[in-house]
């Protein structure tokens, strides 16, 4: 292997220190007050309100540029693809909402083109979502129970429930907690958090949705096994329910269960045909659809439900329904869970907007998101729908059958109209079964997210630790207590991490002015007298007192054991003294002669005991604290050096500080650090400056000794 060519360079200048910096390149202190900042926010042109107009309503500017030779067909063809799969979809996660299946279709028109005219991303596609849907199915369960509704049936003197009434108030719960949670990402939008979702990272979001999913295929099972599981609520919902689950199977309807699991092997075989057969077929195959279809007919001419007690749909009203304000008194009931819903929603959506962002070459504005996201849940609130996000099955199909713009969601919104208003009638006799195999399905894709485990553990360990935190947290409690958990404890992995930072020891690499751990490197050399120390993380509360007690640990220098040793030689000296001097003293009055007049002491040789004032040459001569990875100090923080450049220069050490950022400076001027004896000449920009200034001075200090 050649040797690799070294660059030779060489830069000749002074040492300088942060004073020296900020002298010559003229720091400048000028800062914009508030109130600058909010008059230049407020100030008004006309470019400016063009551009607030084309951002708040993004269809403004890209429609009118909008190729009709490009795009059309692509648009055109994506658009009835996905409008197709909205149909089952949407009726399939009504029922996982709790309230009837044609609000699916509702779910999957309004909110569609409301984000067609505000929102930014060209290929996700939004409408019902699995997670979110069991996420309102709770809800709407646990404000409105069928223990409410319970009347009393004359015929066969039972209580039965009364389901019209049931459904129509788990409408009112579902709308109002949609409106609510549209409601926060609104405000959440205007206040520009759209950074909000930094909070739920790549690992936690899959954990959280591979255990909703769990909670949705359990609480599909009861349309599965034609049976009536009594509703559990609160943290371990689950697991109550699925022992309830298993208490019942033995009164399993067989009707019921022949029709899911012939849909379920069925619709897994065209799927695969899909993929084995995905580059041959301009267009996957429409299996849901054609689930549904046959499904009905069969159902309609062997009469599943009246021969074999098989759940259908039921009445399905054609045409739309009129705004209806959500009810006010319900929104005291679920605030918490649309909160939840509205984080999640916005979460998924702009996690999955920003793939295609980055692999088509677009912008996604976060912001504007929320807002989008915000105006099609509040809108589609008023129009009883059910909270939406993106669907991950939808926006591939909506991709790979050519959509590049927002056109193909409203066509799908179409599609979705021509449905409800004229042919959502004839599904009336369609097996709750089949839809509830049609979810099962769909959720493959989620359970292959178990497979991030293995990969995480090879990459990052933490991230596997938050994967699976989150899907046992989500799994044991609720979606919306889940989420809540799950953030609790991703935060909690970045506070360890930054209270158990790797210090180290730096040391110079040969010839060069780069300085690396010395126990990381072979060639990497302490430079002699000189200790250069070094934190992974921030300094601050949680990790200062670690901090201090690391660089005693790496530089073996116990400062309370030499400064106690110090005073008690310091001590001992003035004993010392004192006791010599009374002694002197009295010698002198033995010695005065007769005529009363005092008589100076003989001066005699008084043994002194030496302090220590030299330095020990074991000792470094300079303790360099590199605080380049350090983005801010607190109060703590800064105390922490001032306590360590004290203790330190109490032994003849000196300290300085290295690599600070213009924050970190601030936060040492304002946190009372400088004084009159220190000032900015202990800290320097680069490591070399500090080294060179410690050797320099340490060799000033041996000449002026010699």
């Amino acid at each position: 292997m050649m040797e690799r060519r070294r660059a030779g360079y060489s830069v000749h200048r002074e040492v300088l220190d942060e004073e020296a910096v900020d002298e010559m390149a003229e720091k400048s202190d000028t800062k914009t007050t508030l109130s600058e900042k909010v008059r230049e926010s407020m100030r008004c042109s006309g470019p400016r309100v063009k551009s607030c107009v084309l951002g708040c309503v993004p269809v403004l500017s890209w429609l009118p540029r909008y190729s009709v030779r490009e795009n059309a067909i692509g648009d055109l063809v994506s658009g009835i693809s996905v409008g197709i799969m909205q149909l089952p979809q949407g009726m399939a996660y009504a029922l996982l909402a709790a309230v009837p299946p044609v609000f699916g279709l509702y779910s999957s028109f309004y909110p569609v083109l409301i984000y067609f005219i505000f929102g930014t991303s060209k290929h996700i596609s939004v409408g019902t979502y699995a997670v979110m849907s069991v996420m309102i199915g709770g809800v709407t369960e646990r404000v409105a129970p069928d223990s409410n509704f319970m009347i009393w049936d004359n015929v066969t003197n039972t209580s039965i429930v009364d389901v019209i009434s049931r459904d129509a108030e788990r409408v009112r719960v579902a709308a109002a907690v949609t409106f609510m949670s549209g409601l926060f990402q609104i405000l959440l939008g205007l206040v520009q958090f759209g950074f909000v979702v930094t909070y739920l990272s790549e690992p936690l979001v899959r954990g959280y949705t591979t255990g909703a999913a769990i909670h949705v295929i359990v609480s599909q099972l009861k349309y599965t096994f034609g049976i009536s599981p009594e509703r559990y609520s609160g943290p371990f919902s689950l697991i109550y329910t699925v022992l309830e689950v298993c208490s019942l199977v033995p009164q399993t309807n067989i009707g019921t269960l022949v029709v899911s699991i012939v849909s379920i092997i069925g619709l897994i075989i065209v799927k695969e045909l899909n993929t084995y057969f995905s580059k041959k077929l301009p267009v996957p195959i429409p299996v849901e659809l054609l689930a549904i279809i046959i499904a009905t007919v069969i159902s309609w001419q062997v009469n599943l439900e009246g021969k074999y007690g098989v759940d259908v749909v039921g009445e399905i009203p054609s045409g739309l329904q009129p705004p209806v304000l959500p009810a006010a008194s319900l929104f005291g009931q679920v605030i918490g869970d649309a909160f939840a819903l509205s984080v999640v929603g916005y979460g998924i959506a702009i996690s999955l907007g920003r793939i295609f962002a980055l692999k088509y070459g677009y912008k996604v504005d976060s912001n504007q998101e929320l807002l989008a996201l915000g105006l099609s849940n509040s809108i589609g609130g008023v129009f009883q729908c059910f909270a939406i996000s993106c669907s991950m099955s939808r926006s591939m199909v909506q991709e790979s059958t050519g959509g590049k713009t927002q056109v193909a969601g409203a066509l799908s919104a179409v599609v979705i109209l021509f449905i409800t208003l004229w042919i959502g009638t004839l599904f009336e006799d369609l097996p709750k079964a089949v839809l509830a195999a049609i979810i099962y399905v769909n959720l493959h894709g989620m359970m292959k997210q178990f497979m991030d485990i293995p990969a995480l553990w090879r990459s990052n360990k933490v991230d596997m630790v938050v994967w699976v935190a989150t899907f046992i947290l989500t799994v044991l409690f609720n979606p919306d207590l889940g989420l809540a958990a799950s953030i609790g404890f991703s935060m909690l992995t970045v506070i360890f991490r930054t209270q158990l930072p790797t210090y180290s020891l730096l040391g110079q690499v040969p010839d060069t002015d780069i300085y690396k751990p010395v126990e990381e490197y072979n060639q990497v050399r302490q430079v002699p007298g000189v200790l250069i120390f070094r934190s992974s993380a921030t300094l601050y509360f949680a990790n200062a007192e670690m901090y201090q007690d690391a660089l005693a640990e790496k530089s073996g220098i116990d400062i309370t054991k030499i400064l106690s040793a110090k005073k008690k030689l310091e001590a001992k000296r003035k004993r010392h003294e004192k006791k010599e001097a009374k002694k002197a003293k009295r010698d002198a009055k033995k010695s005065a002669p007769d005529t009363g007049e005092p008589e100076k002491p003989e001066q005699k040789d008084i043994a002194a005991i030496e302090v220590g004032d030299q330095p020990d040459p074991s000792l470094p001569r300079a303790v360099v604290l590199d605080l380049s990875p350090v983005n801010f100090l607190d109060t703590v923080g800064v105390k922490t050096l001032r306590s360590i450049r004290r203790d330190y220069g109490d032994i003849g050490i000196e300290v300085v500080l290295s690599g600070c950022q213009t924050g970190v400076v601030e936060n040492l001027q304002t946190g009372g650090f400088f004084n009159d004896k220190v000032t900015k000449s202990c800290l320097f920009s680069t490591i070399h400056d500090a080294v060179l200034h410690c050797q320099s001075a340490s060799t000033h200090s041996q000449e002026e000794e010699i």
